[in-house]
């Protein structure tokens, strides 16, 4: 059972994102009574992502325990489903959303025949055994995501693909943006560091300040939050990446350090999900035509203003 957090989301946040998610081409949530409880939301967001791109194509996905690991189960137009997970013999020692490896699998309720491992990306549990190709992409989301793609495109599975062509979220035409070439040694007292992605990013926000259109704006927000390309996801990796070479120093502390970063790619990926309608709300804003001008009323001549009157003199008495 994963711990509460506090800042988990409330009841109150989860009906508020459900409604927004039905107003959107997302897949809707898990319709029971578990959606509500803070447990429950703390491993859909552990899971988010993977969760939001399969729920962008329309595929409803919830989060279930298998044998020894959380799964997150996606329910498949032609009534099969995905098993996505991590292995389940021997049983995960890593936390929730973060294993070191996914398995996928094709299931069917009343055809039993029907079972096809999709992806594994897990490490072989027998050390004679060869590894399977996916192997080397460990944990990460983004070829998990693409194998579930060409498999479902090949069994016509997709409700929503997604592909470029035809993409409402292609950026305005602008021109490229020319990041600087990182130093190959470190930076010292007499020279500066050199922030790649950060001037690439310092880029993006001029191009947001000086966009013409709420469209335009809207596609750079694209840039950030999409949940398989977008910088937020690339970020997830990131930190996914620096857990992983923290825990090969084999400490106490490199360990403690992994799961910090784990949890921080995880947070990361999260915004994708609560962020994930701003980009269409971007879109849809339309600017205020300016109020019309009244016609101006003839000139006057300038009122004059008026004169201080003299102090009142007393009266001569007698």
């Amino acid at each position: 059972m994963v711990a509460e957090d506090k800042n988990t989301p409330t009841a109150a946040h989860a009906d508020a994102r459900r409604t927004s998610v039905d107003a959107s081409a997302f897949a809707p949530l898990p319709d029971h009574c578990n959606v509500d409880t803070a447990w429950w939301q703390e491993l859909w967001r552990r899971h988010a992502h993977i969760t939001t791109p399969l729920r962008q194509r329309g595929l409803e996905c919830d989060i279930e325990f298998g044998l020894s690991a959380y799964i997150v189960r996606v329910s498949l137009p032609d009534d099969s489903y995905l098993i996505i997970g991590p292995p389940q013999e021997p049983s995960c020692d890593r936390p929730p959303g973060d294993p070191r490896g996914w398995i996928v699998t094709r299931q069917h309720p009343d055809d039993q025949a029907l079972f096809e491992v999709i992806y594994d990306s897990a490490p072989s549990a027998d050390p004679g055994a060869p590894e399977r190709p996916e192997a080397r992409h460990g944990g990460s989301a983004t070829p998990l995501i693409e194998a579930i793609d060409h498999r479902l495109a090949q069994l016509g599975l997709l409700s929503h693909p997604v592909s470029p062509a035809g993409n409402p979220h292609a950026l305005p035409a602008t021109p490229t943006l020319h990041a600087p070439q990182a130093p190959d040694v470190p930076d010292t007292a007499d020279r500066a560091p050199v922030y790649v992605c950060g001037d690439t990013m310092l880029a993006l926000t001029d191009r947001l300040n000086a966009a013409e259109s709420h469209a335009d704006a809207a596609a750079l927000l694209h840039q950030v939050l999409d949940p398989i390309n977008g910088l937020l996801e690339r970020l997830g990796e990131f930190f996914e990446a620096a857990g992983e070479k923290a825990k090969e120093a084999g400490e106490d502390d490199g360990f403690d350090l992994s799961y910090d970063l784990a949890d921080a790619a995880a947070e990361i990926r999260n915004l994708t999900e609560v962020l994930h309608v701003a980009e269409d709300r971007m879109r849809a804003l339309t600017p205020l035509l300016p109020a019309p001008r009244l016609p101006s009323a003839p000139a006057r001549p300038p009122s004059l203003p008026l004169r201080a009157l003299p102090p009142a003199q007393p009266r001569n008495t007698r």
